[in-house]
């Protein structure tokens, strides 16, 4: 028995991948490689191929003797999906329609969900719990909370069982070094900032510097990349134990600023962050953190790396390695 992990060579897909192997069961990575790395795949078997494959993911299905499933496979850059809508939703909708269809068929009863805080939109509390209103403001979040509407009908329809994680900011990398952030373009903080301490780049961009928050940068929940992928081995544990469904976020509840963030990497990198200030990013809000009570009580999930600096020093370590190694 085995289980399915969508997007498995991908950043938080394959550090889930490492878990379940860890913990005795066999994680099968399907993954197209549009953004993620063969190199990343080290634990079980890898299908290189597309959702929109239905005949293959059918086969996978049936020769893997798949019996759950974990969906991370999607596009992300919200830039991207203002410009390019209809991409968004038919790699992010209906590639995800394919999968749930073929589960349906073969009798794979549950799934684990990416999903994001983006379904939440412009926020009206803070911190946010899963009670927060979904309400998209760009397409990449209106695709994600597409999903969960029709997991939801899945379920009443079809016995599926589900959990939908909303994720707040992914990052770090794996303790032991094995795999870690490698996203082109890349368009997070933590790894910006790491290029920039280490001349990958002449400089970080912060954008912001007059949020009504206590430095005047804008203010976000970081969690490591580890306890993510934990929280999504312990949702299928509690899928399979029969929980119909769930509707969690996945944060420490812990905000922390861009300048907060620069100057964890600058100890971690032991070299300041060469950055700039510049005009505020249209739709940034100025602060978005998690409630992520939900999550502890219902999984039993505490994150066992909350602390920044620990999270920038797994990220500074990853991207420290020697650059003649593989991407991972």
């Amino acid at each position: 028995m085995s289980i399915l992990i969508v997007g498995g060579a991908g950043y938080i897909g394959s550090h889930t991948a490492k878990l379940i192997a860890q913990s005795g069961e066999q994680p099968v990575v399907f993954d197209n490689l549009v953004y993620g790395h063969r190199a990343a795949v080290k634990w079980g078997p890898f299908i290189e191929g597309d959702l929109s494959d239905t005949a293959l993911i059918d086969r996978v299905l049936r020769e893997h003797t798949i019996t759950a499933v974990i969906h991370f496979a999607a596009y992300t850059y919200v830039g991207e999906s203002v410009a390019n809508p209809r991409k968004y939703f038919r790699n992010n909708v209906v590639n995800a329609l394919n999968l749930l269809d073929a589960m349906v068929d073969r009798g794979v009863r549950d799934i684990v969900f990416s999903s994001t805080a983006a379904t939440y939109g412009d926020p009206v509390e803070d911190p946010i719990s899963e009670a927060h209103p979904q309400l998209p403001v760009n397409p990449y979040g209106e695709s994600k909370l597409a999903v969960e509407k029709v997991l939801k009908w899945y379920a009443g329809a079809y016995g599926i069982r589900y959990a939908a994680l909303r994720y707040f900011n992914a990052a770090g990398a794996d303790p032991d070094g094995e795999i870690g952030e490698d996203h082109t373009p890349e368009s997070h903080l933590i790894p910006l900032a790491i290029e920039a301490a280490m001349g990958r780049r002449p400089m970080l961009d912060l954008y912001g510097t007059d949020y009504p928050t206590p430095d005047g940068t804008a203010v976000r929940d970081y969690i490591h990349v580890t306890d993510l992928a934990e929280a999504h081995r312990l949702a299928l544990a509690a899928l399979r134990q029969g929980t119909p469904s769930l509707h969690l976020n996945l944060g420490t509840g812990r905000g922390h600023s861009v300048r907060e963030v620069i100057a964890a990497v600058g100890r971690a990198a032991g070299r300041p962050v060469p950055f700039r200030e510049v005009a505020r990013r249209a739709g940034d809000p100025p602060s978005l953190v998690a409630d992520p009570r939900r999550a502890k009580d219902l999984l039993h999930w505490t994150p066992q790396y909350p602390d920044i600096d620990t999270i920038v020093a797994h990220a500074v370590r990853w991207h420290a390695r020697p650059r003649n190694e593989p991407a991972r």
